[in-house]
């Protein structure tokens, strides 16, 4: 019998989502030859080529397309056996991963990860800032800070609180600029954007502010560095209003427009909540996450 070697279809399927060799090695951890060579060594095992080079890029040919529904199906075997493998770990030790926006990240958790280091010595967490959605059924965390309620039947989710965002300025800006309050104020000031592609301009008009282009200083697609943007003094920009109240030295303007709401919802995979480790790392986000009042106070951001 032909069997093919697990870490060689790993290999494989890492590369085929990847689109290139160096992106599938780090994901793996690996090293670019290692990961060649594993895939050229299930190429061997089977007699096929699964890929064709198209510029820097890597192109399933019509046997490596066969094979990726096979790899798949017996990677997500391999992460379900992983995930009741894990949830069965009673042991209070041990790392536990947590994504979140990279804003919550920096300002709102540190005091849960200060609380977790007294009261669970053992466990580590790993923080992963990032404004995408990490996948938790392929394992990129255990547990999510998510602004929307998860659709996959494999996850469990807990509503926290609904929470709120107004608009802010530095204290020096408004000194310059005046203290705007209305929509129609708005019209004629700078804000900091989060990206160039005119969705977040869009969801400004959305919420009454009729901008253009033109009312934008600078671009960042990163919360933390816009809010340090607002307080360096380059424009308005939106802020939780717990993390604004935390900061010094900035001014809530707009007075008159509506906060922006959103939900706070803490999310893991079925299997994770029997690890006593991930049950009590969730329970202390829950916890913090659901009483944003007296945050520590933030430094400026350099």
């Amino acid at each position: 019998m032909n069997l093919i070697d697990w870490n060689q279809l790993r290999a494989f399927l890492a590369a085929a989502e990847a689109g290139s060799l160096s992106a599938a090695a780090r994901q793996l951890g690996l090293s670019q030859p290692t990961l060649s060579r594993q895939v050229a060594a299930i190429e061997s095992r089977l007699g096929v080529t699964l890929f064709e080079r198209v510029g820097k890029t890597m192109q399933l040919t019509v046997a490596g397309l066969d094979l990726l529904e096979h790899a798949r199906a017996m990677g997500a075997a391999a992460d379900a056996l992983s995930l009741a493998a894990s949830g069965q770990a009673q042991a209070v030790e041990g790392v536990v991963t947590v994504s979140a926006s990279d804003v919550v990240a920096a300002c709102l958790l540190p005091p849960m990860v200060r609380q977790l280091r007294h009261s669970a010595p053992g466990i580590a967490l790993e923080l992963v800032p990032s404004n995408a959605f990490s996948d938790l059924l392929r394992r990129e965390a255990d547990i999510a800070i998510r602004h929307a309620k998860p659709e996959q039947p494999e996850l469990i989710a807990r509503f926290i609180r609904q929470a709120r965002a107004h608009f802010y300025a530095s204290r020096a800006w408004v000194q310059a600029n005046g203290h705007p309050r209305s929509a129609q104020d708005a019209e004629q000031c700078e804000f900091v954007g989060s990206d160039r592609s005119g969705a977040y301009l869009a969801y400004l008009r959305k919420h009454g502010l009729a901008l253009t282009d033109a009312n934008f200083s600078c671009y960042v697609d990163h919360s933390t560095s816009q809010w340090g943007l607002v307080q360096a003094g380059l424009g308005i920009g939106a802020m939780m209003d717990e993390i604004a109240a935390a900061t010094p030295g900035v001014v809530r303007v707009l007075d008159d427009v509506p906060p922006v709401l959103f939900p706070i919802w803490l999310v893991t995979h079925r299997e994770l909540r029997t690890s006593r480790r991930i049950r009590l790392v969730f329970e202390t986000l829950a916890q913090g996450l659901a009483q944003p009042l007296e945050p520590p106070t933030l430094p400026p951001v350099c």
